[in-house]
């Protein structure tokens, strides 16, 4: 394989992290991945319905020292948004006024973004660049997720460099309370349903209906 090759991996294989790989004996394993096409750069339908699927996430962003920082980021399904095959963008909320991935994509555009589905226990690693629009009204109102009780302040634009899905391996599977309210009013449908039938089948017999429990 040459070495001078670039694939998109190299996002984050770098050629430090390439040596500890090739010492802890997972080299091999990525130099076929790599050949093979290496990760995802541009945005597939696949990914952009999990992206606007999505009503929590993680953007981590660094100052130019280098100091790392993460900041949760959360709204209706919608609220992130693909706006093309490379980038990403939402209705930046008005919260707590510390400013401070505001403040690292000043110094260093670089960015990530870390999306978890606990249902399914998939998660989605993407890298790429990131910028604050101020003044972008027409923006702003496009991104606002219709109806949610928040205060836009700016807009959030992330422009894709790579993407990769990492395995299932100990993500613990939790449900949105939504989902479960969901599932459980359709459990109660049916029994319902199931019931009714029962009682019914029991009057076409003759059968006396048992009172039941509480009346």
């Amino acid at each position: 394989m040459d070495a001078s090759t670039n694939y998109a991996s190299d996002v984050a294989f770098t050629d430090v992290v390439k040596a500890i790989q090739a010492r802890k004996g997972s080299r091999a394993a990525y130099g076929r991945m790599e050949a093979g096409g290496s990760w995802e750069q541009a945005i597939t339908p696949d990914l952009k319905s999990e992206i606007e699927a999505q009503t929590s996430i993680f953007l981590a962003t660094a100052n130019a020292q280098g100091q790392p920082y993460i900041q949760h980021r959360g709204g209706p399904a919608g609220f992130l948004r693909v706006l093309d095959g490379q980038t990403i963008g939402f209705a930046d909320f008005a919260g707590n006024r510390q400013y401070i991935t505001q403040g690292n994509l000043e110094e260093n555009p670089k960015a990530h973004l870390f999306l978890i589905d606990y249902a399914n226990r998939r998660r989605i690693k993407i890298w790429g660049t990131a910028r604050v629009v101020e003044s972008d009204t027409a923006l702003l109102e496009r991104l606002m997720p219709t109806g949610y009780r928040a205060r836009p302040e700016q807009v959030v634009l992330f422009t894709v460099t790579a993407w990769d899905v990492n395995c299932p391996q100990h993500i613990p599977q939790r449900f949105e309370a939504a989902d479960v309210s969901a599932a459980l009013e359709k459990r109660d449908q049916r029994i319902a349903a199931m019931e009714a039938e029962v009682q019914q089948l029991r009057a076409l017999a003759g059968t006396p209906i048992a009172p039941s429990a509480g009346s």
